[in-house]
């Protein structure tokens, strides 16, 4: 009992401090909305998408976008938690740091999740997710991606030792992820360079995007892969990121 409620008390302080910041949550909408309209209608990949609407294409990108840079950006909560000494108090606690890391991780996942399902209900208002059973579809997709890339933000920021340097390797990382996932152009077909989709088979966030775009579009696009292979891939990299991150916290003394 005393593991889960120390892995709860974890989990319900991160969300309320996301809830908290009212701030971030505007900001966290502004972003995708700039990409998504700005974006998707100054542009137009005809050749490569076919017939298919490109705002309608983008969005799930979008959303792939806004679960993979809410959920790195989050893990500088680390580093406010080692500044003001809260992670000192956690690390003494009686409880597993396999379950201070599994409290945090929900926890910012939580937080994601909740900045990933705000944007599929401006996407349903607006009529871009045309099925609201897709809103219910998607989820269980937005939540394997929050768990891997909310563990791989924990481990980066259980490395660095001010908040300066977290930013910029969040962005170094952040970047090549999204620009490289398929999230705005298609990395595969004979319009694509062959060292860009060699490329893109290594980006966890590719297989993401594609299981949410074949969610959200259905027969009007033809996957890179099939559901339960992006699913697959996904699932792999959770669990790698969430053994690498648990390992991360445990050498903090």
């Amino acid at each position: 009992m005393t593991e889960i409620r120390g892995l709860f008390t974890l989990w319900l302080r991160e969300v309320k401090r996301y809830l908290r910041d009212r701030l971030r949550i505007v900001s966290g909408i502004v972003s995708p909305v700039l990409w998504l309209f700005i974006f998707g209608t100054g542009i137009r990949f005809a050749g490569a998408i076919g017939s298919l609407n490109y705002q309608h294409y983008l969005f799930p990108g979008i959303v792939g976008q806004t679960l993979l840079f809410t959920s790195m950006f989050i893990g500088i909560s680390v580093i406010w938690d080692r500044e003001f000494g809260f992670m000192k108090e956690i690390l003494v606690a009686p409880i597993s740091k396999v379950s201070i890391f599994f409290g945090k991780m929900l926890g910012d996942s939580t937080d994601a999740l909740i900045q990933g399902i705000i944007i599929l209900l401006l996407g349903t208002v607006l009529g871009i997710l045309e099925d609201p059973v897709m809103f219910f579809q998607l989820l269980p997709v937005m939540v394997l991606m929050t768990f891997g890339f909310v563990s791989l933000g924990l481990t980066i920021a259980s490395f660095i030792q001010n908040l300066e340097s977290y930013g910029v390797v969040v962005s170094f990382v952040n970047l090549p992820l999204f620009f490289l996932s398929g999230a705005l152009f298609p990395v595969r077909g004979e319009y694509v360079p062959e060292w860009l989709q060699t490329v893109s088979a290594f980006n966890p966030l590719t297989y993401g995007v594609d299981a949410l775009r074949q969610i959200a579009l259905g027969q009007e696009w033809q996957p890179l892969f099939p559901l339960y292979y992006d699913l697959m891939i996904v699932v792999l990299f959770d669990i790698a990121m969430i053994i690498i991150g648990t390992l991360a916290l445990s050498r903090r003394k």
